[in-house]
């Protein structure tokens, strides 16, 4: 028999289906509360409201577990890349060896950007934040592509393959081609023989005379800083995005509005506070130890990178990613850079005393990611168009989720008003 759940509302009881997940997560579906009792539930912030079912991502926050699909993030870090696990995100399984190779060509096939936009990029002020300019220009995406953006979901599906690996592809093009008009130099085309990731460092970094070529554990750092950002549930951008398209909106008008949403410090600014607190602790002559104790007392400035809303345990993201850092950095050459030794000095302090123990403030993945965007030539404007890059597989699966529901019904959350009650209009003359 199913479980239930039992409300008791003055002096009524009501019984509630209880939902179970694949992995014992337990809901209670309050669906029709509303309409048989006249109640809502209030959850300020939805932090205990579960506003979807989805088969992508699960995350244990007590224990530190992340998977994709059910794949260990540590497995797909190990033995995968990001885009074939961008393939797993958006399809749920594995591609095979003709899938992937389908799945790389479209890729390669939609990773320039149409002449059109190229001048919409130009356009923007240089001093324009890469942001407003990756959202603006996705979301034009929809009159490029008109016949993949009609607004209606039935048709939509039917060429999602290809809408799907345009935003993949060209959303790496456009964060470079917005770097580059910024900065005043020619625009680089995109190489069909080279990776992803390599495609994307030649975007921004290769000049005429001198192409970029990045080591391996450059490009395997990056790499892994994608795919590791390739989904994390229903965080406040892909809620968005699977708020915007229950309304019926294509995927790069909701792709778009995600890019808005992560723009928001609270959200996608978490790698660039990091690397301003270790600027703002090299500005003061401190190696890391005044900052800590100040910290510690209650009196200092908040610890950027460490801790984390979900994981109440080490970030599993962050164990995988160290170690891809310090690869690159031995690559790169990269030995005594002073905001690098705070940095290690706060990682040392973090994982041996007891305090941070305690409280289990371990480094977490922006910890690690800023420093490394930093080491790769990323300005810190742009951590949070690489956090866009990284998660849009994830906001394409998540779209599809929405999109493909046949029973889907526009996001409407209720509200408890804390407003005045009736009064009366009072003309102009009259008023106080």
């Amino acid at each position: 028999m199913p479980k239930t759940a039992l409300l008791k509302l003055d002096e009524k009881e009501i019984s509630l289906p209880v939902v179970v997940g694949t992995e014992g997560e337990r809901a209670i579906d309050i669906g029709k509360l509303r309409a048989d009792t006249g109640y809502i539930t209030f959850d300020d912030g939805f932090g205990n409201t579960g506003s979807c079912t989805s088969a992508i991502t699960y995350i244990d926050g007590e224990v530190g577990v992340l998977r994709y699909r059910g794949y260990p993030i540590e497995q797909l870090a190990e033995k995968s890349n990001f885009v074939e696990t961008a393939y797993l995100v958006i399809h749920g399984e594995l591609p095979t060896q003709e899938q992937r190779a389908r799945f790389g060509r479209l890729l390669s096939q939609n990773a320039a950007v149409h002449e059109g936009m190229t001048r919409f990029l130009q356009s923007f002020p240089r001093a324009s934040h890469p942001m407003a300019v990756l959202s603006a220009t996705l979301n034009s995406l929809g009159a490029y592509y008109p016949h993949l953006a009609t607004n209606n979901h039935q048709h939509d599906l039917e060429h999602f393959d290809e809408a799907a690996a345009i935003a993949i592809s060209k959303v790496r093009t456009i964060a470079a081609h917005s770097y580059r008009v910024s900065h005043g130099l020619p625009l680089n085309y995109p190489r069909p023989n080279i990776g992803y990731c390599e495609n994307f460092l030649h975007l921004m970094f290769s000049e005429p005379y001198n192409e970029y070529i990045p080591t391996a554990e450059v490009a395997q750092a990056l790499n892994l800083f994608l795919l590791l950002h390739a989904d994390h549930e229903q965080n406040c951008s892909t809620s968005t995005v699977k708020m915007v398209a229950s309304a019926g909106a294509n995927l790069f008008a909701s792709v778009s509005a995600g890019v808005n949403a992560l723009w928001g410090p609270l959200h996608g600014g978490a790698n660039m506070a990091v690397l301003e607190m270790l600027k703002s602790i090299h500005a003061d002559g401190d190696d890391g130890t005044k900052f800590i104790a100040a910290a510690k007392s209650g009196k200092g400035e908040r610890l950027m990178g460490f801790g984390h809303r979900v994981y109440k345990n080490y970030d599993p993201r962050a164990k995988i990613i160290k170690a891809s850092f310090y690869k690159a950095l031995g690559s790169l050459g990269i030995k005594d850079d002073p905001l690098l030794n705070i940095a290690m000095k706060l990682e040392e302090v973090a994982l041996s005393d007891d305090y941070f123990i305690a409280r289990k403030l371990y480094p977490n993945v922006d910890f690690y990611s800023g420093l490394i965007m930093r080491a790769l030539g990323i300005p810190e404007n742009m951590f949070t168009v690489m956090f866009a890059i990284g998660r849009m597989p994830g906001w394409v699966a998540q779209w599809y989720e929405v999109a493909k529901n046949p029973k889907l019904k526009i996001y409407r959350p209720r509200q408890v008003y804390v407003g005045p009650t009736q009064r009366d209009y009072v003309a102009m003359e009259n008023r106080k």
